[in-house]
């Protein structure tokens, strides 16, 4: 049997539930692998408030970026090595020496430092990816692993492709890697492909055939092109694994990730066929989901498990009846455990800034003193448009905020003229680092000349890829949440905005998918694209 890491979890009181579970490691990827997401870039501060955000849900390792990437995602990795004091620090490197040097750099101020290192085992990958035979890769597993482990005494090391790699060979290069020094192993299912029952053999395999395997944590990666990424990662820990890695909302390479915020309420909820035990306090699951949303400009879809926005919704008469009665008769667990709250109307336009706190702490939002007053200003703006100020309208309000407060380009000015008689035309003006610049343009429909302004204002190649329009709440004053989808050069950008003015919403959607392309390409993009997603 692997070692379960409870040496490394506090005494638990016998009057815990959780005691006497086996310890279950979360390693969340949001920052490196989810941030791979097409479109899903984040700014240096945005990674920092989210490293803090999940260290305060005690995830137990926080993987911040792949140091050679980029000087953005080694100084990303290096800064939050320095901020975070409880949680491990974890940076991504190839085999080559020079990745695992420069992690070693990027991890160097962390309490708690971690080199993760990855190569590919598959036969497709080796002949294509690679282009090596078997055993180069078993050379090369041992030489990196080796190197890494000179390092620093906390090395994880990864089968790239582990659910389509020989059996036999996957158990000789795990060997090797253990052999090297590794302390953790990765048997990353990389393009979804397996199954429950076929990973769960999978680790109970290689735990009793590697020598050495007790002396290791082994981890489960799973990727969800079949929908089976949190089924798999579960199937994982029942076949011997004690570590999972996801991601918030379960972003990701192509269709992402193993959800983080679903896998720890599926082990908390169902610990009487499940007997593990996270570290995780959960009720900072919707303040994570909610930051990484607005950061990204990836909406939450109303539907998803666990943090969607009908996750706890009762609309039936037959479950709002029995919900009446007792909640438990439609819901398996309660929505204060996971951050969230029923929704009302008690904020308006005479709300006070210590209940406008007051909500925000309710809804899942910290906020420093300077963001809280600039918060509060539009709370009151958008009261005085709206009749009724619902708490969806406040997440959206603050969520904005949040995604654009880092962008350079900000629209200041809008005035868009429109109606049967074209063309239509917009005057816009926006700030780029503080300076003005204004410009007007037509077009077929006032959407197309805010965006024809945009172009003229802040000259571009990117194409437009996606355009949508939801409200956020009902009544004709409703606010218009709009995302907006930019590529240009093969990289994707989103962006997000809400505003009781659709063209508003919609220009300001766009300004930030365009700041989110911008970064994307300060990334330095040839140099970012050698990541792997597992």
């Amino acid at each position: 049997m692997t070692q379960t890491a409870n040496d490394a979890v506090p005494a638990e009181s016998a009057a815990n539930p959780q005691a006497g579970r086996d310890r279950v490691i979360i390693f969340d990827t949001t920052m490196r692998d989810g941030e791979q997401s097409p479109g899903a870039s984040m700014s240096h501060e945005e990674k920092l408030e989210l490293a803090k955000i999940l260290e305060d849900m005690k995830v137990d390792v926080i993987e911040a970026g792949f140091p050679i990437a980029s000087n953005g995602d080694f100084e990303a990795v290096r800064a939050i090595s320095q901020i975070v004091t409880e949680s491990v620090v974890c940076g991504l490197a190839r085999a080559g020496a020079a990745d695992i040097e420069r992690c070693a750099e990027a991890i160097r101020p962390a309490k708690r430092g971690r080199i993760h290192t990855f190569l590919s085992t598959s036969p497709v990958h080796m002949k294509w990816k690679l282009q090596m035979e078997p055993e180069q890769v078993l050379e090369l597993v041992t030489k990196s692993v080796g190197h890494a482990r000179n390092l620093t005494d906390d090395v994880e090391w990864s089968a790239e492709d582990a659910t389509r790699t020989e059996r036999d060979f996957l158990l000789r290069c795990v060997e090797a890697a253990i052999r090297a020094g590794a302390t953790t192993i990765n048997l990353p299912d990389t393009v979804g492909y397996t199954y429950p029952s076929e990973y769960a053999d999978l680790f109970r395999d290689v735990i009793e055939n590697v020598p050495g395997a007790d002396r290791v944590i082994f981890s489960t990666h799973c990727h969800n092109d079949l929908g089976l990424a949190v089924a798999n990662s579960i199937a994982g820990v029942q076949g011997g694994a004690r570590q999972i890695e996801c991601a918030v909302n379960g972003i990701g390479e192509r269709a992402g990730n193993a959800a983080l915020e679903e896998i720890v309420m599926a082990l908390k909820v169902r610990g009487d066929r499940l007997p593990y035990a996270t570290g995780i306090e959960s009720q900072h699951i919707t303040r994570a989901s909610r930051y990484v949303s607005a950061i990204t400009g990836f909406p939450v879809q109303f539907n998803k498990a666990i943090v969607g926005k009908n996750a706890f919704a009762h609309e039936s008469g037959i479950h709002q009846d029995g919900m009446l009665k007792n909640a438990e008769t439609y819901e398996i667990m309660r929505p204060e455990d996971v951050g969230q709250i029923e929704s009302n109307l008690v904020m308006g336009k005479h709300s006070g800034r210590h209940a406008f706190r007051e909500k925000l702490k309710d809804l899942g939002y910290e906020l420093g003193q300077n963001a809280l007053n600039e918060a509060f200003q539009r709370f009151k703006d958008l009261a005085d448009k709206k009749k009724h100020v619902f708490d969806d309208d406040i997440v959206a309000l603050v969520d904005d905020a949040l995604a654009s407060s880092a962008d350079k380009v900000q629209v200041k000015h809008l005035r868009v003229i429109a109606g049967t008689e074209g063309p239509q035309e917009a005057f816009l003006t926006v700030t780029i680092d503080g300076d003005e610049k204004s410009a007007n343009a037509t077009g077929d429909g006032p959407v197309d000349a805010v965006f024809n302004a945009i172009h003229a204002v802040v000259p571009h190649e990117a194409i437009l890829r996606l355009f949508q329009v939801h409200a956020v709440t009902e009544g004709t004053d409703a606010q218009a949440q709009v995302s907006v989808r930019l590529e240009e050069d093969g990289r994707i950008a989103t962006g997000s905005a809400a505003d009781t003015d659709t063209l508003t919403a919609s220009a300001k959607a766009y300004v930030n998918a365009l700041n989110n392309l911008f970064a994307r390409k300060e990334k330095s993009a040839p140099a970012a694209r050698v990541a792997s997603g597992f």
